[in-house]
């Protein structure tokens, strides 16, 4: 089992930019795909982006490519999302989360194949 702990949300103007961070407890998935997904009330969870460790692989949500960056520190346990030119519409609930099931073919970008998730960091973005 593995525990995620998120951090580095917080409430910024638009325009402004927020690291968030995602620390696993184990590094017995470290070669799991991980990811970062956003939800808001009554909505569905969105993806945002994930990142395989092989090779660095990455993805991004249509709404954040461009301005969002998906990192990982393997020694450290970590992956980062770098989130720049924010916008009001990317306020949530950020939450990441690992796959460590997942085959090399499987679509990284869907909740459904992340079986442990973090508690959620908010991210509010004001106009």
């Amino acid at each position: 089992q593995v525990q995620l702990v998120e951090s580095g949300g917080g409430l910024v103007q638009a325009g402004a930019s927020l690291r968030l961070r995602c620390t696993a407890s184990t590094r017995a998935f470290s070669n799991s795909p991980m990811g970062w997904f956003r939800q808001t009330p009554g909505k569905e969870r969105a993806f945002v982006a994930a990142i395989r460790w092989t090779a660095g692989l990455t993805t991004y949500g249509n709404s954040v490519k461009g301005r969002f960056t998906i990192s990982r520190d393997n020694a450290k346990n970590t992956v980062y999302l770098q989130m720049n030119s924010l916008k009001p519409e990317d306020t949530a609930v950020y939450y990441c989360a690992v796959a460590t099931t997942a085959q090399a073919m499987d679509d990284i970008s869907s909740a459904g194949l992340y079986d442990y998730w973090g508690q959620g960091t908010q991210v509010t973005v004001s106009s």
